[in-house]
């Protein structure tokens, strides 16, 4: 990347909502990592706060701490106070919602400017489109792991390819 921006930012798309079988698998698949505490990042359109919501209610019902929540916008300056703000929580797992461009900006300033891992990251629908990872560059998301809306896993490989398995067909 020369930048840590996109040079063209993509028009926002729908604010897609977050389903309960989703937010099972997610919480499901963070307890399979052994996860603990999570940080919990979204977007700040209603969809993505309500997604937000939803999964920190889950996991705390599932005896889980959530160790941060952050939110950033879909346009700003740079992202760094977001990105360092939930890089910097200290989780077991970061798990994000999108909406997809300022996930993506977010994503590609945490890239850039701090020590997040996205192997060490699980994300929602929203996030786990080919498009919207093509936006940070999937190659750099080696790791990034997710739950569709009817529950189906995916996970970015070394190659940038998004591999979908278990009881649903979409992420």
């Amino acid at each position: 990347m020369t930048s840590p921006l996109l040079a063209d930012p993509p028009r926002p798309g729908p604010d897609r909502a977050v389903t309960g079988t989703e937010v099972a698998a997610l919480v499901e698949l963070a307890r399979a990592r052994g996860a603990r505490s999570i940080a919990v990042g979204s977007g700040r359109t209603p969809a993505a706060l309500a997604a937000a919501d939803a999964i920190t209610r889950a996991w705390h019902t599932a005896g889980g701490v959530v160790a941060a929540t952050t939110t950033w916008p879909e346009t700003a300056a740079s992202w760094l106070c977001q990105a360092r703000r939930f890089a910097d929580a200290p989780a077991d797992v970061w798990v994000m919602t999108g909406p997809e461009a300022g996930w993506a900006q977010v994503a590609r300033r945490l890239l850039w400017s701090t020590s997040w891992r996205p192997d060490r990251t699980l994300a929602t629908a929203a996030v786990g489109r080919p498009a919207t990872l093509a936006l940070v560059g999937a190659r750099r998301l080696r790791g990034l792991a997710g739950t569709g809306a009817d529950g189906a896993l995916w996970t970015v490989t070394d190659d940038g390819s998004l591999v979908i398995t278990g009881p649903g067909t979409s992420p």
